[in-house]
């Protein structure tokens, strides 16, 4: 099995920034694609940005210039970086991976979420 663990989360006022973390365990041999996404009350998970093994990167356009997604493979963990946070960036932030394990060539697995709320 596979465990996807965000951390980072928190309270932070309009302009603000937080580094948003996710670490990956379990029977891992090799994740492929890694990504961000998030749910605003009452609304739709939304992509925010994906990451591939080779640094592929992709943002939605909400997030573009502000927001920087990175990965270090060696401890199967991605970042977020969200810089000039704005109240509609308020939401839970969920992370995703394309896994491989002993038993599966690629499964995407979510973590838990964490929650980003902020000020105005």
């Amino acid at each position: 099995q596979v465990q996807l663990v965000e951390s980072g989360g928190g309270l932070v006022q309009a302009g603000g920034s937080l580094r948003l973390s996710c670490a990956a365990s379990g029977s891992i041999l090799r994740i492929f694609a890694m990504g961000w996404y998030r749910q605003a009350p009452g609304k739709q998970r939304d992509l925010v940005a994906t990451i591939t093994r080779d640094g592929r990167i992709r943002y939605a356009d909400p997030v573009k210039g502000r927001f920087t997604i990175s990965r270090d493979n060696a401890k199967n963990t991605e970042y977020l970086q969200m810089d000039s946070l704005k109240p509609e960036d308020t939401a839970v932030y969920y992370c995703t991976a394309n896994v491989e394990t002993p038993d599966r060539y690629g499964m995407d697995y979510w973590g838990t979420g964490t929650l980003v709320t902020v000020s105005s």
